[in-house]
């Protein structure tokens, strides 16, 4: 069973950094995207940034393109969000998610149904 697990929220001033770790374990095939999503408060999760595991190749949704920077360790049992310049509009619950997927990663990694595994999120404020 897949499992995903987030770490690394917390509160940020604007202009800040944050490192968000999600531990990925279970996968019976190296064929998946996972990524990332956020919920601002009271409002729908909204796709933030995507990998996929069988090319690499990464999606960011335009309101974080430039700032954040999704990537996973060697042996891929990590993906990080290294969050830059934070900014006020950025805080929400950030959640870790993921499904069976071959090829490379475009704008329909966004669509939150498609996704089979969610971690129980992590919280970022950015917040002076």
């Amino acid at each position: 069973q897949v499992q995903l697990v987030e770490s690394g929220g917390g509160l940020v001033q604007p202009g800040g950094s944050l490192r968000l770790s999600c531990a990925a374990s279970g996968f019976t095939s190296d064929y998946y995207v996972i990524g990332w999503f956020r919920q601002p408060p009271g409002k729908e999760p909204e796709g933030v940034s995507f990998i996929s595991n069988s090319d690499d190749s990464t999606y960011y949704s335009d309101s974080v393109k430039g700032r954040f920077t999704i990537s996973k360790d060697l042996f891929k049992t990590m993906v990080y969000l290294q969050m830059n310049n934070l900014k006020p509009e950025d805080t929400g619950v950030y959640y870790c998610a993921a499904h069976p997927w071959w090829g490379p990663v475009g704008p329909v990694a966004t669509m939150k149904t498609r996704y089979d595994w969610w971690g129980q999120g992590t919280q970022v404020t950015v917040s002076s």
